[in-house]
């Protein structure tokens, strides 16, 4: 099992943009799929972004295309997701997550693995 942590969250205004980090260990992390997910107060946890354990393919949830973008080092355990032009809406706390799947997924119950989240806030 891959142990995850996420680091980069703060608190910023509308259109600012915020780079997130997620540091993996554990099982051999080049294996896995990475997602991101974020979960709102009150809502369930969300699908944001996806990267194939090769980091050649991604998938981006609608509401995020064009404005956040995921990336992996496999070298160095990372995975990040840089965001841009955030809004209130994307307020959350947002987790990183891994799974041994040949094919991206977007559910939350098909990742194996999960950080702890990291907030991130967005408001003027």
């Amino acid at each position: 099992q891959v142990q995850l942590v996420e680091s980069g969250g703060r608190s910023v205004q509308p259109g600012d943009s915020l780079t997130l980090s997620c540091a993996a260990s554990g099982s051999t992390f080049n294996l896995y799929n990475m997602g991101w997910f974020r979960q709102a107060s009150g809502k369930e946890r969300e699908f944001v972004a996806a990267i194939k354990w090769f980091g050649g393919q991604t998938n981006y949830a609608d509401s995020v295309k064009g404005r956040f973008f995921i990336s992996r080092v496999n070298d160095k355990n990372r995975v990040y997701l840089q965001m841009r032009s955030l809004q209130p809406d994307d307020t959350a706390i947002y987790y990183c997550a891994a799974a041994r799947s040949f094919t991206l997924k977007v559910e939350p119950a098909q990742y194996d693995s999960w950080g702890q989240g990291t907030q991130v806030t967005v408001s003027s």
